[in-house]
């Protein structure tokens, strides 16, 4: 028996509010419960249940879309203050097979919130002013320095202190079921293009090797090719979607993934590349003057830089083996 939307949202925040021991009749509890969404999760919640409910699935695309804006953010430690509303959301998702697709997406990328937490506990770093005599300060104590508290530096972690938070991550994590039908029958595609044949686990980080998958902006497949790209690469998106072939989408993939390393010279910045267009790291890398990606991280969209380390971190639990370390096929 299906669950309705309603209540799996319903349940969801009584647990998350502590009341989910003595619960009251469910049709009370659901009256209840309901004006809390807005309160206890990001709004988003809300207009998304109401948009499963009156079965707009446009609109429902549309408000997924907005959660994926938060991935392309140029603050890493900014996703975890959507996180509940994403573990809300998917269940959701989940519930109505118009948005199944759209959890496939969003299920693949859920670590990411639990990395940036991770990362966010070292990352915010006090920067004191020497103590002064100027009007208007104020004095703090810290250990027996007096200083004058100022400002609190933000900044995106290192890509050095991400790919250990991903290293930690997915230490003893299994690979996903589906990747035993499409590994080994993947990787000669990526070898026939002259790609090293471990990048086929590109496809456990876009979509958990589920070729349902799709993005609210429209990226499909194993290896979710956006519309323009595939096309590009001589897939065909209509009337029959070709990104979800899982040889043809392996090939449009690789073919990708070399031009991406023969203009970038370098597998980190081409994954770069892959994820966030290629224009976009051409362009931040002149502005920044930046030659390697560990340079250019900081100032790439949150999901960037938590992308390529973790498709790193994958590749050394999957082959023992670091980007590094590839050669081509």
């Amino acid at each position: 028996m299906r669950v309705p939307a309603h209540v799996v949202l319903v349940l969801i925040l009584a647990a998350s509010v502590g009341r989910a021991q003595d619960l009251p009749d469910l049709d009370d509890l659901i009256d209840r419960v309901r004006p809390l969404v807005e309160q206890n999760l990001d709004d988003r919640v809300g207009k998304l249940l109401r948009a499963l409910e009156s079965g707009d699935r446009d609109q429902t695309r549309q408000l997924a879309g907005e959660l994926q804006k938060e991935f392309m953010g140029d603050q890493v430690l900014d996703l975890p203050r959507v996180k509940r509303a994403a573990q809300a959301l998917l269940p959701i998702l989940e519930e109505d097979e118009s948005t199944l697709p759209y959890a496939a997406w969003l299920r693949s990328r859920m670590d990411y919130f639990d990395v940036a937490e991770d990362l966010g506990r070292t990352a915010i770093v006090p920067t004191p002013t020497p103590r002064t005599n100027a009007p208007g300060t104020v004095t703090v104590q810290i250990a027996t320095n007096p200083v004058v508290a100022t400002s609190v530096a933000v900044v995106n972690p290192a890509a050095s202190a991400q790919r250990a938070a991903w290293d930690r991550r997915t230490a003893g994590r299994p690979a996903p079921a589906a990747a035993a039908r499409y590994v080994d029958r993947l990787k000669p595609v990526f070898a026939a293009f002259g790609v090293p044949e471990e990048l086929v686990w590109v496809a456990e980080v876009e979509s958990s090797f589920d070729p349902a998958a799709e993005s609210p902006v429209g990226a499909a497949g194993l290896f979710q090719l956006m519309p323009a790209t595939a096309r590009g690469l001589g897939l065909s998106v209509s009337p029959r979607d070709e990104r979800r072939h899982p040889e043809k989408s392996a090939r449009a993939a690789a073919s990708y993934l070399r031009t991406l390393h023969e203009r970038f010279h370098d597998w980190r910045l081409a994954l770069a590349a892959y994820n966030a267009g290629e224009g976009r790291i051409q362009r931040l890398m002149e502005k920044h003057q930046a030659r390697t990606f560990d340079e250019l991280s900081p100032h790439l969209p949150a999901e960037t830089q938590l992308y390529v380390p973790k498709i790193e971190s994958v590749i050394r639990r999957r082959e023992g083996k670091g980007l590094e370390d590839l050669r081509d096929g």
